[in-house]
């Protein structure tokens, strides 16, 4: 009531300028402004609907390819009438559709339990293809063991309780796994965005260097610790490969 007192005292092109934008957005739920013909209209409801489907579309593209056609241009539909985008720019859509779908959008029975693990997991690889953090100012070369490595603040180190990376029409897990998914997501030197399984005591030895800020051995030792492992050569000797592997990736970019 309130709303359509505000939108009922604004000047009549204001007024001329919510309908049509009402209309646009959810034509079904919003009748027409009168006095403009429908074929122009449609243009305009089209136009709109179509890029924002397309944008969603080229961000979600998993998402998009395990999704029913009619339900997911019903969801598109429901996201442009339901969300209120707080960006203007296009390359946000993502980000924006991302918060729809954890947020705002109504769980319908179809809904693979997967959904919000997976489009989160589509969304990081639009976000660090688009991200303006850039590679610090290190020394790039140095001694994986013995010089301080640092981690990437373009490599984003998640957990997801379904194997996201392997989702697609082929195969759709029905129940979470048994053990958590860690992933490295990164972009490198090149502009490329990579994508890198590793497992919790890899994610625990990023957080170190990246906490901590230990020279490579000191880290493993420390690892080695937590771990309770009693051979701290073969955890030293296996940590050398897995640096130089991370390296290889720009995953560790460099030395303090």
């Amino acid at each position: 009531m309130r709303r359509e007192l505000q939108v009922a005292s604004q000047p009549a092109f204001q007024r001329a300028q919510f309908e049509l934008a009402a209309h646009i957005r959810n034509p079904e739920s919003n009748p027409a402004p009168e006095g403009i013909e429908d074929r122009r209209l449609e243009i305009y409801r089209s136009l709109f609907f179509n890029n924002i489907e397309a944008f969603i579309a080229n961000g979600f593209p998993i998402l998009k390819s395990i999704t029913d056609p009619e339900r997911w241009t019903a969801m598109a539909r429901d996201f442009v009438h339901r969300h209120q985008s707080h960006s203007p720019y296009f390359l946000d859509i993502g980000s924006e559709f991302l918060h729809y779908l954890q947020s705002e959008r109504i769980p319908q029975p179809q809904d693979p339990l997967f959904m919000l693990q997976l489009a989160h997991y589509e969304w990081v690889e639009l976000a660090l293809d688009v991200s303006v953090l850039e590679f610090p100012e290190v020394i790039t070369e140095g001694d994986l063991l013995e010089d301080r490595p640092v981690v990437s603040p373009l490599a984003w180190a998640m957990s997801y309780n379904y194997p996201v990376h392997l989702i697609g029409p082929d195969f759709q897990p029905t129940e979470e796994s048994a053990d958590a998914t860690h992933i490295i997501i990164y972009r490198d030197r090149q502009m490329q965005v990579g994508f890198m399984e590793i497992n919790q005591t890899t994610q625990r030895l990023l957080e170190i260097l990246d906490k901590d800020k230990l020279t490579g051995r000191a880290a493993l030792l420390q690892l080695t610790a937590e771990l309770e492992y009693s051979n701290p050569d073969a955890i030293l000797e296996f940590g050398a490969g897995l640096l130089s592997q991370l390296r290889s990736k720009d995953i560790i970019c460099g030395f303090y």
